[in-house]
């Protein structure tokens, strides 16, 4: 499944940049998210619950963020497994100068899911991550903004 997309934050550039490679700031705004544990440069061991329609379950795994160009961009990936299927993904996280001091961030990935929960909720995975993806980022602003 590819996801793309975009988000504007009112906020500089590199305070945007520090929140989304600091694993405090992901942990406590990607949902689901139980633990996140720095294991080696630039990589993290993770452990999340999450439901998609009627399959729910708590996923291992690990995340690793490569080709960091800061405060432009980074390249993610993530592999996860657990009793309801795995997750398999990678993407891009683009961030340029907005209007008005903000950034403006795109990203573009792609995901493939297996097991029970890809079987099950397949077509509900897109709308769902694209839910997460939108709470990821504004808790992450309302993190630099105090808002």
């Amino acid at each position: 499944m590819k996801i793309s997309g975009s988000y504007t934050m009112q906020a500089a550039r590199q305070a945007v940049w520090d929140k989304l490679i600091d694993p405090d700031a992901i942990a406590g705004c990607l949902p689901g998210v139980e633990e996140l544990t720095k294991v080696g440069d630039n990589e993290f061991t993770m452990a999340m619950t999450v439901g998609i329609g009627p399959v729910r379950g708590t996923y291992a795994g690990k995340v690793t963020l490569a080709n960091l160009n800061p405060p432009e961009s980074y390249e993610m990936q993530v592999e996860g497994s657990g009793r309801p299927g795995f997750v398999k993904g990678s993407g891009q996280i683009h961030l340029a100068q907005g209007v008005g001091g903000g950034t403006a961030i795109t990203y573009e990935g792609d995901v493939e899911v297996g097991g029970p929960v890809g079987s099950v909720a397949q077509r509900m995975l897109g709308g769902v991550a694209r839910r997460m993806i939108e709470q990821f980022f504004g808790c992450i602003e309302k993190q630099i903004t105090g808002g």
